[in-house]
């Protein structure tokens, strides 16, 4: 699944779960307007525009600014991203309303000569434990997405991001992540401010704290796919490693009786080292397990006598 679908997913989700109380549509409006929106100025009016490719996501939060303050947006512009092709549509709020709006939502309000903005988030739009989550759930409908691991290429990973205009705004989110045992980190990328997660562990603790369960039993079911992956990899690693060692020790082996044959004669050995040493060259690609059944001995034995047949040519060459 693409990163784009499974953030999709996971945003309707959140839409379709919906806010019961208004302190938390004002949490979620606040944190979507951080994340996705700007003020405006036309002429002597002031307001605020938000720019989005989430049509589920603006008609969300269209609704919520019609209920709680009975504004009315309209689409002034709808462009075609170049860099992936989807539209972003910018919806427009212009004047005295749309500045009571911000003032409300903790964003700007209007000073003597002009308007003074909140670089963080108000703590009394997250004053309760219900709207910080609401806030995190508004900023990730914003700039939020995720990305799943790809079955096929064991170097791709997880990871989840929620992308922030200041630093303020991106400490903050951490913050109140933390508040819900959810540890992120904060990098600056291109004049903005990411917090990510990249374990499993924790993009599955914020879903379930989002509430998208759908999408955290999709997480879970393709990691657990992956894991099972992972496991056959490293049986058939090993497999392949015994099997080369395995290989080695026969061609060591194998060199070293060819060696004695030279330089004394394989009739120069005792019967047991004599015996073990024709059946190896009779039988050059025989595990040990099997050439130590057609000589009817055990497997230490037989490598006893092999190491044995080795050390020996060494010597033999050694007074050569």
């Amino acid at each position: 699944m693409s990163t784009s679908n499974f953030t999709a997913e996971i945003k309707r989700e959140i839409i379709r779960a919906g806010l019961e109380n208004a302190c938390c549509k004002t949490a979620a409006l606040s944190a979507f307007l951080r994340t996705t929106g700007s003020v405006v100025r036309s002429g002597n009016r002031f307001g605020f525009e938000f720019v989005t490719e989430s049509e589920d996501a603006a008609a969300y939060f269209i609704g919520i600014l019609e209920e709680l303050y009975g504004a009315e947006l309209k689409v002034v512009q709808a462009k075609t991203d170049a860099r992936n092709g989807r539209d972003r549509l910018v919806f427009q709020c212009l004047g005295e309303g749309s500045l009571y709006i911000l003032g409300q939502l903790g964003i700007a309000e209007r000073g003597e000569d002009s308007l003074e903005f909140r670089l963080n988030v108000d703590r009394y739009v997250v004053e309760n434990p219900c709207c910080e989550v609401a806030w995190i759930k508004g900023a990730f409908l914003g700039s939020g997405s995720c990305t799943l691991p790809q079955l096929e290429d064991s170097r791709s990973g997880y990871h989840l991001e929620i992308v922030f205009s200041n630093k303020f705004l991106a400490d903050d989110c951490c913050r109140l992540l933390a508040l819900h045992e959810i540890l992120a980190r904060c990098v600056a990328r291109k004049g903005c401010f990411v917090v990510y997660l990249k374990s499993r562990e924790s993009i599955s603790d914020l879903l379930y704290l989002m509430g998208a369960e759908n999408a955290l039993a999709k997480l879970n079911k393709l990691a657990d796919k992956k894991d099972e992956r992972n496991r056959i990899n490293r049986v058939a690693n090993c497999m392949q490693k015994n099997f080369d060692k395995s290989v080695l020790a026969s061609v060591r082996q194998i060199r070293a009786i060819e060696r004695i044959d030279a330089l004394v004669g394989l009739s120069e050995l005792d019967p047991a080292l004599r015996e073990t040493a024709a059946a190896r060259i009779k039988d050059k690609e025989s595990s040990l397990k099997e050439l130590a059944e057609t000589l009817g001995v055990s497997k230490s034995c037989l490598n006893h006598r092999l190491r044995k047949l080795v050390r020996l040519a060494d010597e033999l060459e050694g007074e050569d």
